[in-house]
């Protein structure tokens, strides 16, 4: 994972002191571009533990089209807990809850998660339903079909409900590409703003497994990864960890193992998925700025 080390010390050389939506203050430069062959190994970092569980069944939330964290919660997944426990605080059925005991109320309480615990029409719910519009399942026909299409696009900006989302869209658009020969399929995503210690480690390893997954259920193999971005910043509170983590020496890549018997991206579960050799550095601890 070289490409991401380098994109840590690129942004420490060349960033410049910005101010932010969240008030922890950045370090940012604008514009970069990583690519990964995903015939080298799986690319998820080695130069800290990154929780490769979170990262398969966020991507799974995300292909059913849900909104709603409670099934991530159900599974002890918390990337996503912060933005409705933020708008919960400012609710008057609002108690003094910590996050944990919110996080206990939807994980126990039904009705209580379907009236807080929803996030609006992010991700999932714009690739499944864009204005009544099946972004995966048009692309996984046209993948099929007309592999040579320069068409195969799913977004997940939508202007019309970015004000409803708790959280208007990182990872905003990707566009995939059949090889000449028909044997692999790449795809590049264009993420618009990038919290690259945090983030970035997640984004890289669902984008190149979702990859992994499309291009089994239109019968190709993975090719490239490309990661394209614009506002890419280290948060100022963010800098001590991210001088420990260019200290380390990156480690052989994890393989990915994909159940061969699922051919519908929609079949996959989580024991569908699995990671072979993965051996990181430990875990660096960060606070995510909301």
């Amino acid at each position: 994972m070289k490409q991401y080390l380098d994109l840590l010390q690129h942004i420490l050389t060349v960033g410049t002191p910005r101010t932010d939506r969240t008030s922890t203050g950045t370090l940012s430069t604008f514009g970069y571009q990583m690519r990964f062959n995903l015939q080298d190994g799986f690319p998820l970092l080695t130069t800290k533990k990154v929780h490769f569980k979170s990262v398969v069944y966020e991507l799974l939330w995300f292909i059913q089209g849900s909104t709603n964290i409670r099934p991530l919660v159900l599974n002890d997944v918390r990337i996503w807990n912060e933005w409705p426990f933020e708008k919960y605080t400012k609710h008057q059925e609002y108690k003094g809850e910590t996050l944990i005991e919110f996080i206990e109320k939807i994980k126990s309480d039904e009705y209580f998660a379907q009236k807080f615990g929803d996030l609006g029409p992010v991700y999932g719910k714009q690739w499944r339903n864009f204005n009544g519009v099946d972004q995966l399942a048009i692309l996984i026909d046209g993948l099929k079909n007309n592999p040579f299409s320069r068409r195969h696009i799913i977004s997940a900006w939508n202007p019309a409900e970015l004000s409803d989302m708790a959280l208007p869209p990182c990872h905003m658009m990707m566009q995939f590409y059949v090889s000449s020969d028909r044997k692999s399929l790449s795809c590049q995503l264009y993420q618009r703003s990038a919290d690259v210690f945090l983030g970035v480690p997640f984004n890289i390893a669902s984008y190149a497994l979702f990859t992994a997954m499309i291009a089994q259920s239109v019968g190709l193999e993975s090719g490239d990864f490309v990661h394209s971005f614009g506002d890419v910043h280290i948060y100022n509170d963010h800098l001590t960890q991210v001088k420990t983590q260019l200290a380390r020496r990156p480690k052989t890549l994890p393989n990915l193992w994909l159940n061969p018997m699922i051919k519908n991206i929609e079949d996959f579960t989580y024991e569908d998925i699995k990671l072979d050799g993965y051996d990181p550095h430990p875990l660096i601890s960060a606070k995510v700025s909301v």
